[in-house]
């Protein structure tokens, strides 16, 4: 049995209308009207223990939403949702000991207590035994380098200082799954590193599951070996970042030589002057680079060649905008 498993996942709002003007205020006071939001619409999802999953869309795809449901915190209007084989809202209890959440907006942390002692209540309240609670802060300060901020005020942290003690919090009593929602959103990139180091450390050392919502695509390209892309709580896409960007585009190999090229290969999809060089658009599923390097380099004089990676962003850009 997966770790998680979602099945025919739905989730519906009620949004009130209200009519315009007065005389719409007034009638609001009788009989009100609602429009019917599908914020999730009949998800199927199985993620196995171990994984690094990014979970990702435009904003009102449903991503927040189903984290929000895994959690416990929203009911699903419909649909099986199990999560280490309990039904995390009627279970809420058992399936908050078992995860950990970090929400970029939120905090766990008691605003006015010094770090430590934010710590020291989550101890307890994950029932963190000494010996353990020791060896983890330890390990944490390592990465995220907490000890330089350790005795302050929660309220005192900047944000990049702020967020590393959310995913210690998050990670401190070594949750089955820890839910990540826009973890690294408004921070430096030095932070960023540091934050992307210790979510891989706890995930590789600890097969600690990891569920990753966000916009950044440095989070993806350096975290995620699976990524699930919803649309209007539809799920679009579900398979690895490469196997996207290959659904999506083409290579392109750019080579600097006097010569006519002409490509009768298949795979090659177009050949075409720019520049004053050659670049040559090929399908990587039909034909390797260094299939058809070798290709070319038996007919053609090349002087050099240039292998052009498809750019990631603007893959999931086109996602965003335009669906799969």
């Amino acid at each position: 049995m997966s770790l998680i498993e979602v099945e025919n996942l739905d989730k519906k709002f009620k949004i009130y209308r209200r009519g315009e003007g007065i005389t719409g205020y007034l009638k609001s006071f009788v009989s009100r009207d609602y429009d019917e939001v599908n914020a999730v619409e009949d998800l199927d999802l199985e993620i196995e223990k171990g994984n690094m999953v990014g979970y990702i869309g435009a904003n009102g795809a449903g991503k927040s939403t189903t984290v929000k449901m895994l959690t416990g915190i929203l009911e699903p209007t419909s649909g099986r949702i199990e999560v280490d084989g309990i039904n995390p809202h009627r279970e809420r209890k058992k399936n908050a000991m078992n995860i950990g959440v970090v929400f970029g907006q939120k905090t766990q942390l008691w605003w006015d207590l010094p770090v430590r002692e934010s710590f020291k209540l989550l101890k307890e309240i994950y029932e963190v035994s000494d010996e353990d609670y020791e060896a983890r802060i330890d390990e944490f300060d390592e990465v995220l380098q907490l000890s330089d901020f350790w005795d302050q005020p929660v309220r005192k942290l900047s944000l990049g200082q702020k967020m590393r003690c959310e995913l210690a919090a998050a990670f401190l009593h070594h949750p089955k799954i820890v839910y990540l929602d826009e973890p690294t959103i408004g921070l430096d990139v030095a932070v960023k590193e540091r934050i992307r180091d210790f979510i891989r450390k706890m995930n590789e050392e600890k097969n600690i599951t990891v569920i990753l919502t966000t916009h950044d695509i440095g989070d993806i390209e350096d975290l995620c070996e699976r990524i699930v892309v919803l649309d209007e709580g539809r799920k679009i896409y579900d398979g690895t970042l490469n196997e996207l960007v290959n659904k999506f585009t083409s290579r392109r190999i750019i080579l600097e030589t006097e010569d006519v090229i002409e490509l009768e290969i298949e795979g090659v999809e177009e050949v075409e002057k720019v520049n004053g060089k050659i670049e040559v658009i090929f399908d990587s599923e039909k034909i390797s680079a260094s299939e058809l390097m070798k290709e070319v380099l038996e007919k053609y004089d090349v002087s050099d060649f240039q292998i052009k990676e498809p750019d990631i962003e603007m893959v999931v850009k086109k996602i965003y905008n335009e669906g799969i």
